[in-house]
């Protein structure tokens, strides 16, 4: 499973993603352009040591990224979404995509992946900072497939 960011505008929100993919045995990937270098130290302090277990690989933009992806199933979270996470069927070999922070994604991303999801939120609530959300359905995905828990 790999998760993937939509031209990220936060660094530290990569750092967490780095993290959040190496804790749930993920790849990640970055879809170019983003909101601020690449070698930011603000991605490093939250990512800590983790980055090695989680390399992310770069993709200098939306086509190059689906150009890299086939045949994997593009899954976008998205609040916009009448399909939950618990309702939905993972597979090993999805993609959870993620929108930018500030806009989500794009009309044409929407109609490019395989599923749009949400993860259902108390009335009152918008939306989950990204890399949770990103946690919560890699945390839902493996629950789903029986991945062991190394930790045991």
């Amino acid at each position: 499973m790999r998760l993937a960011l939509y031209q990220p505008d936060i660094p530290q929100n990569v750092g967490a993603a780095i993290r959040a993919a190496a804790c749930f045995g993920a790849g990640l990937d970055i879809i170019a352009p983003c909101g601020f270098p690449l070698d930011s130290r603000k991605i490093g302090r939250v990512a800590m040591d983790y980055g090695t277990l989680a390399p992310p690989t770069i993709h200098d933009g939306w086509q190059p990224f689906c150009d890299a992806q086939h045949p994997a199933r593009l899954i976008l979270l998205t609040t916009k979404a009448s399909e939950t996470i618990w309702d939905f069927s993972f597979r090993r070999d999805d993609i959870l995509l993620m929108g930018r922070e500030s806009a989500g994604a794009p009309d044409d991303v929407h109609e490019a992946v395989n599923a749009r999801l949400r993860i259902p939120l108390a009335p009152q609530a918008r939306s989950l900072n990204i890399t949770v959300a990103a946690a919560v359905a890699l945390a839902e995905a493996r629950r789903q497939l029986g991945w062991e828990d190394s930790a045991r």
